[in-house]
């Protein structure tokens, strides 16, 4: 009310607040939730590579809200008179200046702005069911709305670059010099936390340390996980956006394949309120990692918890509450234990599913199947125990398929890596194998390396149209021809790797003799006995500098024990790409006989085979150099040729060893 007397007299405006005794008390026990929207977490880990703590959040001491220092002196202190009757009614009378705010409306205005946006909307209810989303992931988007990141880009770079000038006011002021609408806003607090806030390892393994102040998070760019919810929440009540702070459970550092979770939550994220629904966001984990071994923290912007997908979401964030799922139907934690996890970098690299979709899998007749499933052709790779063996993976145009023989029974780690559009190959997906069967028939080389059999990426490095397109070829007899188009300008290396004699490092191309017809390269193969074999191919572009690069192999076995073929002959420089040898093939001819030799070969003069004597080669009309030579009295015998027929100056091409009597 309000009492009027002559112009000269004071103006005293009352605010009367009346409630009972039970209320008061009540109130005097309990933090206001908005006030502290931390202050019902517990302690946990939270960063992926780290544990940390959830610290509850201190009440200001002499900071309003935005973490600035409150005024110590006012130019005039209102007068406050409290009294209650016998029936516990409470009546407080406050006497101010005519131009100054009532504390107690400053008071319910903190908890306006707490409850309110920039405009003075009332916050959105606790969300519902317009603000789920289907599960599972539908695959429309990794975001939980549209997005074009690229619109981004100039927002990005501006709030990167911001520095603290004074106190959180200020900053998220100038952060929104050129941000245009409440997704800008949030956008570049995010981009601001993530490349500023360093991840506190040290405060993370300390279980009784106080929570984190936004000044003292300003002061140090320091945090731990509670410490990015609280500061983001905080920051974007200032900016006028919604935002809770969530509090769960979540797969990080520490997180082992299967297990349960309960006791106190290990980690907090936020939620956002943007265009009429609530979205989900983790700036801890979209800032860096942490180490395992140094334990030092690496800023490392990671874009997928930026609105994620909350399908996405739920598979290493699992809330308190399941309303913050923002699901339909919700998860149970039990469904949450069991669940496949994706590692960010899953989806990140373009993932979309994989099989099976649980952690734990047991090998049938000692062999394990995992299929891929991704949005474009991807290079992937595999460890089982920390070593790339003892598994066959295929590239496929949308994915790949993987067979893995744990050589072992028991259990065993698998990991997956997927290259994207990066240069680096990262940890996409973790597997438990439980192998009680153990096939000693299906030992692999160690050398039949990743991928096995020609694919999309074998046709982009310039082998097209394979005679064989599966990877692993059977032959009876240990000989198999395999052939394919090259493309011009492009040379073709094979070599054939065994795990027992007597291939070595000289000889594990002599088994192979290579071929060129009109544009295609033909690869001859002789096993030197049965068994399991690696055929390696590599390519090289021919006007380019390096070395020859690695493209794929082929898995060659063949069961019969009476395999036991030789080397082919041992060619040199000279031995031109179109050349063709028809006989013999053999690179050990018999001692003291007479050997036939036909050969196509293009651009020289004259051709010869030199033993203990010189035999000639004659041209034939079908364009073959034929002939013959003895072996008697020689161990080696050498093809040679005359390119020009001003010059006397032979080249050697082939040759071969005398078996000895």
């Amino acid at each position: 009310m309000e009492l009027k007397k002559e112009s000269n007299a004071v103006a005293i405006d009352m605010l009367l607040i009346v409630h009972s005794e039970k209320r008061r008390a009540a109130q005097g026990t309990h933090s206001d939730p908005q006030a502290e929207p931390d202050a019902r977490l517990q302690r946990g880990g939270g960063l992926p590579g780290v544990g940390n703590g959830i610290r509850k959040w201190q009440k200001l001491e002499g900071n309003d809200l935005h973490g600035n220092l409150a005024e110590k002196q006012h130019p005039q202190q209102p007068q406050v008179i409290t009294s209650y009757d016998n029936q516990g009614t409470q009546l407080t009378v406050e006497v101010h200046p005519r131009d100054a705010m009532p504390q107690f409306l400053k008071k319910f205005s903190l908890a306006k702005r707490l409850q309110s946006d920039k405009n003075g909307n009332t916050r959105p209810p606790q969300p519902g069911n317009k603000d789920a989303f289907a599960y599972p992931w539908d695959r429309s988007s990794l975001k939980s709305m549209p997005l074009d990141l690229h619109q981004f880009e100039k927002l990005d770079t501006y709030a990167s670059q911001v520095t603290v000038k004074s106190g959180l006011d200020e900053l998220v002021s100038d952060l929104l010099q050129e941000a245009h609408s409440d997704l800008e806003r949030v956008r570049a607090i995010w981009i601001w936390i993530c490349h500023h806030i360093e991840y506190d390892i040290e405060a993370a393994q300390e279980k009784d340390r106080q929570a984190f102040k936004p000044t003292d998070i300003l002061r140090t760019q320091k945090a731990n996980c509670d410490g990015y919810a609280g500061l983001f929440e905080r920051m974007c009540r200032i900016a006028g956006v919604q935002c809770m702070t969530v509090p769960g459970y979540s797969k990080g550092f520490g997180y082992q394949t299967g297990q349960s979770f309960s006791g106190e939550f290990d980690h907090a994220w936020n939620a956002v309120y943007l265009e009429g629904r609530w979205h989900l966001l983790d700036s801890t984990w979209g800032s860096g990692l942490v180490d395992k071994v140094t334990s030092k923290f690496t800023f490392l912007y990671n874009e997928f918890y930026f609105l994620t997908h909350p399908a996405l979401f739920i598979e290493d964030h699992f809330p308190d509450n399941k309303n913050w799922q923002l699901l339909k139907p919700p998860q149970s934690l039990r469904q949450f234990e069991n669940s496949m996890y994706h590692k960010s970098e899953f989806y990140n690299k373009g993932m979309l599913s994989a099989h099976p979709d649980v952690s734990m899998i047991r090998t049938v007749n000692g062999k394990a199947t995992i299929t891929i499933e991704s949005c474009a052709p991807t290079l992937f790779m595999f460890m089982l125990n920390g070593k790339q063996e003892h598994g066959l993976l295929s590239l496929q145009k949308n994915g790949m398929k993987l067979e893995i023989y744990p050589p072992t029974m028991g259990t065993h780690k698998l990991q997956i890596f997927a290259k994207g559009n990066s240069d680096i190959y990262s940890s996409v997906l973790e597997y438990t194998l439980k192998c009680n069967f153990v096939d000693l028939g299906v030992r692999l080389p160690a050398e039949l390396h990743q991928p096995v059999g020609p694919s999309w990426f074998s046709e982009q490095m310039g082998i097209i149209k394979p005679s064989h397109p599966d990877p692993v070829i059977h032959t009876r007899d240990g000989r198999c021809s395999i052939s394919f188009g090259v493309e011009e300008g492009t040379s073709v290396l094979a070599s054939l790797h065994g795990d027992d004699g007597p291939i070595t490092e000289e000889t594990q191309r002599r088994y192979i003799f290579q071929l060129h017809r009109e544009k295609r390269t033909e690869l001859k193969v002789q096993l030197p006995h049965a068994g399991k074999f690696a055929l390696k191919i590599f390519v090289k572009k021919r006007q380019e500098p390096g070395n020859y690069i690695f493209v794929f192999n082929y898995l060659l076995c063949c069961t019969n024990t009476k395999v036991s073929w030789p080397m082919f002959p041992e060619s040199f420089g000279n031995w031109g790409q179109d050349n063709e040898l028809l006989e013999p093939l053999s690179g050990v001819l018999p001692a003291n006989r007479n050997v036939p030799f036909k050969l196509k070969l293009h651009g020289v003069a004259k051709a010869l085979v030199k033993g203990q004597d010189t035999w000639p080669l004659t041209l034939s009309h079908e364009g073959y150099w034929e002939g013959s030579c003895s072996t008697a009295g020689c161990q080696e015998v050498y093809v040679m040729v005359l390119e020009n027929a001003n010059h006397n100056f032979y080249s050697y091409i082939l040759k071969y060893r005398v078996n000895t009597q």
